[in-house]
């Protein structure tokens, strides 16, 4: 039935496209960023300009949300959008192999590829996160956010670890093989999952001034920025994205300038990162639901603790570039990466919620609008970053207070952030179920 709340199968199965999202993209931003660095010996600025491009290119995401507006149905662009990211990565490891030979041609169809990724994930990821949105019972959608973000990271894991062990010996023809391999199971496990998950087309507004399809994309794109919430939540999105995203490219470097870490304990640091983010990301599932007849919080309430929490440990990773050794540094790492996770969590069910509130028929762009702010502070976010830590030190001098500074003014990104959020009008009020008797 057309409108019906999605259960917890229906859930895995958007999980599961989002894991197949995941295994292409992580394939393309990071194995191919080893083998152009590494066995071709090219300028890590290459990689780098190239996920940037995908990033730019995910400006269309507003574009391609209010053209499934348009049309009322998620799937058809959820699937043309798996096949062009499917493309994509199969053309990026042909570039990637090319470009030991014929450097220049090799490069000119990178960036094509390139381009096909950023689409692909716009169209692709846009309309999913759109289609739980609308699926997605109010109480479940931090939960949903849980466990469709947990099956990305599995996604990431099992690619990076499955392409690994088929990459030795490396060869530029094993590269392209295991490359079509990966697209093409992640593309074929994404189809599957999609098969009769949306059901029939949704209703068209009654309203003549809601029906997408009357309203050119510019005048929709004005009518969901004029929405304050929209708005706001479109600056926070960017703001808080910024704030992750920079300290994401100088936490090894920091480790090892300030604290004399060897490269394999700085590496280390990734494990242990990601080890709170899960936990986080768990934690944040309880959002919205009610135990023992209280509330657990609202997703708003945990955005914002999630945020301020954020803020915290990087005032610690900030005391940390100041004591030196001596401050428990892991045990911080850890903290963060499980506030990261919290507020990752609660700001994806929050932005569920949202998309589905305002003017009707309006989801997808307002989905697009706060991917696109997302991709732009990615994008931003490792140049800024790291522009950053170079400036401080170049000003400063010495390394453990220059790193410190950019810490600081990341926890300030991060306090902003969490002023942000609470400036969010909260959702509506819903009867959770309890925690222990929800059904799926």
């Amino acid at each position: 039935m057309a409108g019906a709340h999605f259960g917890w199968g229906h859930i895995a199965r958007v999980g599961l496209v989002q894991a197949a999202i995941g295994a292409i993209v992580v394939l393309t931003t990071s194995t191919l960023n080893r083998v152009m660095v590494v066995e071709l010996a090219l300028p890590a600025l290459l990689p780098g300009l190239l996920v940037a491009l995908h990033y730019a290119v995910q400006l269309s995401r507003p574009r391609v949300g209010h053209g499934s507006d348009a049309g009322g149905r998620r799937t058809p662009w959820i699937a043309s959008g798996m096949a062009v990211l499917a493309l994509g990565g199969v053309l990026a490891a042909l570039a990637t192999a090319w470009m030991g030979t014929q450097r220049g041609a090799g490069i000119t169809l990178a960036v094509l590829a390139f381009v096909l990724i950023g689409l692909g994930v716009s169209a692709s990821g846009t309309n999913l996160l759109v289609l739980l949105a609308k699926r997605v019972a109010p109480e479940r959608r931090a939960g949903a956010a849980t466990l469709v973000w947990l099956m990305m990271i599995v996604g990431f894991a099992v690619t990076a670890g499955l392409a690994g062990r088929w990459l030795d010996p490396f060869g530029p023809q094993r590269l392209v093989l295991v490359a079509t391999v990966v697209c093409a199971a992640a593309l074929a496990v994404a189809l599957a999952a999609l098969v009769g998950l949306e059901g029939p087309p949704s209703a068209v507004p009654a309203h003549p001034a809601d029906r997408p399809t009357a309203v050119p994309f510019r005048t929709a794109l004005r009518q969901v920025w004029h929405e304050p919430d929209a708005r706001r939540f479109t600056v926070f999105v960017f703001v808080s994205m910024l704030a992750f995203s920079a300290q994401d490219l100088i936490l090894e470097p920091f480790a090892g300038s300030v604290l004399g870490y060897t490269p394999g304990q700085s590496t280390s640091l990734s494990g242990v990162q990601h080890g709170g983010v899960l936990v986080g990301m768990l934690l944040a599932a309880l959002a919205g639901r009610r135990f023992r007849g209280r509330s657990l919080g609202s997703l708003r309430a945990w955005t914002v603790g999630g945020c301020s929490a954020s803020a915290v440990a990087l005032a610690g990773l900030t005391l940390a570039g100041l004591v030196g050794p001596a401050w428990p540094f892991k045990l911080n790492v850890w903290l963060m990466g499980a506030a990261n996770g919290v507020f990752s969590i609660a700001a994806i069910g929050s932005m569920m919620r949202l998309a589905a509130e305002g003017r009707s028929a309006r989801e997808g762009t307002r989905m697009g609008l706060w991917g696109a702010a997302q991709a732009i502070a990615f994008a931003l976010g490792g140049l800024v970053g790291t522009g950053a830590a170079d400036l401080c030190r170049w000003l400063i001098g010495q390394p453990g207070a220059a790193y410190a500074t950019v810490f600081a003014l990341e926890a300030l990104l991060f306090v902003v952030s969490a002023r942000l959020a609470l400036a969010v009008r909260p959702g509506p009020a819903t009867a959770a179920p309890p925690l222990l008797t929800a059904a799926g």
